[in-house]
C-alpha cells in the first residue's frame, strides 16, 4: 500500500471511533471552506439550481446550494463509518422502510430479478450499505484513479453477504449473470453520459440526456424496477431509506416514455427534499443538437 493510500485508510478508521454527530459538527466547518474554494462546484450547483428552479430567488437558491454543500460534506466524512462500522450499528443508524415493496416479488416469483432505482441523493452509498447488511445485491462503478482508495472503496461496499460490485468498464453482461443469480441490481439511473444510450426528456423542464438503461435492462431481464430513495437526517442522527411501489407499466416499450417517467419520479423526490440532490454534478452537460452549453 502506498503512502497516501495508509493515510486514507487511518482516516477512515479514525472517523469510525468518533461520534455520528462529529461528523456533523466538523461538516459544518469544512462545508464553510468548500464554498469558498471550490468555485466551479460552487458555480455548477448554482446553475443547476437556477435552471431547475427559475420560481426562487438568487438568495433562495445560495441558501439551498450551501445546505446541499453541508449534506454532501457530512456524507462524505461518514464513510469511515459505513466501510468500517459493525452491522449493528449500520442498522442503528440507517433505517429502512417500507420493504415489502420489493420483498413482494420474491415472495411471487423468487427467481424474477429486481431493479433498486435509486438515483443520486446523498445517502445513497449509507442506503446500498445499509441494505447489503441484510441483503446481497450487485450495483456498478467508476474506477478510481487512486488504486488504494478503489481498493478501500470496493472492501467497503461489499463487506456484507455475497454482494458484488462490477466496473463500468465491463459492460452489461457481468450484471446480467449477477442479476439472474438472484442478486438485486442497485442502479443509479441519472447523470449526464453522453448521446450514446441517451434520450433528451424534460428535467424540471429542461431538456436532459437521460440513459435509457433502466427500460433495456428491465426488458432483457424482466426485472420489477423498485425506486428507493435515501434521507439524511437532521444533526447527523442517521439516515432513512425508504422502498416506493414498483413502476407500473414498465418497460412500456417506448424509451422515451420510460425515461420520462424516471424523470418525473426523481423531481417529485427532489421538491421533497431539494438540498440533499446531487447538484454539483453537470446534469445538463449534454446538449440537443443547436443548444449552447449552460455551463460556460
Amino acid at each position: 500500500m502506498t503512502v497516501s493510500g495508509r493515510l486514507i485508510e487511518i482516516a477512515s478508521k479514525a472517523l469510525n471511533l468518533l461520534p455520528a454527530q462529529f461528523n456533523w459538527r466538523l461538516s459544518i466547518v469544512v462545508t464553510w471552506l468548500g464554498w469558498h474554494l471550490a468555485r466551479s462546484r460552487r458555480r455548477i450547483a448554482l446553475i443547476n439550481l437556477q435552471l431547475c428552479f427559475p420560481e426562487k430567488t438568487d438568495a433562495e437558491r445560495t441558501v439551498i446550494a450551501r445546505e446541499h454543500f453541508r449534506a454532501y460534506v457530512q456524507a462524505a466524512l461518514e464513510h469511515g463509518f459505513l466501510w468500517n462500522a459493525s452491522g449493528k450499528a449500520i442498522r442503528e443508524y440507517v433505517s429502512l422502510h417500507d420493504e415489502h415493496h420489493w420483498k413482494r416479488f420474491r415472495e411471487i416469483d423468487p427467481q424474477r430479478p429486481v431493479i433498486w432505482l435509486c438515483p443520486h441523493f446523498i445517502g445513497l452509498d449509507a442506503a446500498a450499505i445499509r441494505i447489503s447488511v441484510d441483503t446481497s445485491g450487485c450495483s456498478i462503478y467508476s474506477e478510481q484513479s487512486n488504486p488504494d482508495l478503489d481498493a478501500m472503496m470496493l472492501a467497503g461496499r461489499t463487506r456484507f453477504g455475497e454482494s458484488k460490485i462490477i466496473a463500468r468498464t465491463e459492460g452489461v453482461k457481468p450484471i446480467i449473470r449477477a442479476m439472474k443469480s438472484g442478486l438485486p441490481f442497485y442502479y443509479l439511473p441519472d447523470m449526464d453520459f453522453g448521446l450514446r444510450d441517451s434520450v433528451f426528456v424534460p428535467f424540471f423542464g429542461v431538456n436532459a440526456a437521460t440513459i435509457t438503461g433502466v427500460s433495456r435492462l428491465a426488458k432483457l431481464t424482466n426485472a420489477a424496477v423498485v425506486p428507493v430513495i435515501a434521507t439524511q437526517r437532521a444533526n447527523g442522527s442517521g439516515y432513512d431509506v425508504r422502498f416506493y411501489p414498483a413502476f407500473e407499466n414498465f418497460p412500456s416499450g417506448d424509451d422515451v416514455a420510460d425515461a420520462r417517467a424516471v424523470n418525473e419520479f426523481i423531481e417529485q423526490r427532489i421538491r421533497e427534499n431539494v438540498a440533499q440532490y446531487l447538484w454539483t454534478h453537470k446534469r445538463f452537460k449534454t446538449r440537443p443538437p443547436g443548444e449552447p452549453s449552460v455551463y460556460q
